[in-house]
């Protein structure tokens, strides 16, 4: 099973090993490494993987998952 995490004002995470990133035509990307992060902020050199450039532009992201309610 597949998971993706979102990191705090960094890329999403990709963890698994059952899992092929694809491009609009279906074309395959070779994933060199595992977990692999790909890029949220648009900086990244490497589109659509993470390269850290997210630290250096100051990317700030405020998206996160709702919180459990904890009163059900």
């Amino acid at each position: 099973m597949a998971e993706i995490k979102v990191r705090e004002n960094g890329p999403y995470l990709v963890i698994g090993e059952d899992v092929t990133l694809v491009d609009w035509n279906g074309n395959a990307y070779p994933v060199e490494r595992r977990p692999f992060a790909l890029c949220r902020c648009g900086a990244s050199e490497n589109r659509p993987f993470c390269d850290g450039s997210h630290k250096t532009v100051g990317f700030q992201a405020t998206e996160a998952a709702p919180a459990a309610d904890s009163a059900e």
